[in-house]
């Protein structure tokens, strides 16, 4: 993942005539569109087809009520699972999980200090990745990240197909929320105020993806600070 992002402003196959801009969504909840360029979205999809793979690998996610996640998910650093998290594939393959990447959480970092226009302190280390594939008809429900001790920020990054993001509040799944369209590229950082805001995806729009990424679906590559020392077994 060495370069820089590249393609800073390229708006993809869309061919709008203003660029989109960075925004603030809600306190602390910032998007920032095209953040990665062409090459780097290549890259990670690379990464994720390596994580997809077995042991430990992409898995169908089961609620303890016997509902079924539409988007199948693997994981880095630390499983997660409904609702916790640990060291091994607990309701998958039970094999080790991946190891999380240096590289991908200093990514991380600079995702950070890109939405917030500051670093991040030292001690914010993204630990955990969930890499979520989207077919489709793939949608995620509205839902908070409240398995994590630490209330470091989470970077969402997007590739392949676009999808409507909702973006809610800490007090209910309901309103008020916002939608907001997430392309391949883009970047979305929610921290502070709204770390623990309910969001979801009730949307993809399939074949609106860059026609040169070479992949069907979309891939959401969520970045988390655990907080969680040694403890999860």
């Amino acid at each position: 993942m060495d370069g820089d992002h590249g393609d800073h402003g390229h708006h993809g196959d869309h061919g709008e005539l203003f660029p989109r801009e960075r925004a603030e969504i809600a306190p602390g909840a910032v998007h920032v569109p095209d953040w990665l360029g062409a090459g780097r979205q290549r890259e990670l999809l690379d990464a994720c087809r390596e994580w997809a793979r077995p042991p430990a690998g992409l898995r169908t996610v089961r609620t303890p009520g016997g509902g079924v996640m539409t988007a199948r998910q693997v994981c880095l650093g630390l499983h997660w699972y409904p609702y916790g998290y640990a060291r091994t594939a607990v309701d998958g393959d039970g094999a080790p999980v991946k190891p999380m990447p240096d590289w991908l959480a200093a990514l991380g970092r600079e995702a950070v200090a890109t939405a917030y226009g500051r670093m991040p302190d030292p001690e914010v280390v993204h630990d955990i990745a969930l890499v979520n594939f989207y077919e489709g008809d793939s949608r995620m429900g509205m839902h908070r990240d409240a398995e994590e001790r630490s209330g470091a920020p989470v970077v969402s990054l997007s590739l392949g197909d676009s999808c409507v993001f909702r973006f809610g509040n800490t007090a209910s799944r309901g309103r008020p929320y916002r939608d907001v369209e997430l392309r391949s590229g883009d970047l979305f950082v929610f921290g502070g105020a709204s770390r623990l805001a309910y969001h979801g995806v009730p949307k993809v729009l399939p074949g609106t993806g860059p026609h040169g990424l070479g992949l069907t679906g979309r891939l959401n590559i969520t970045l988390r600070v655990g907080g969680l020392g040694p403890g999860p077994t």
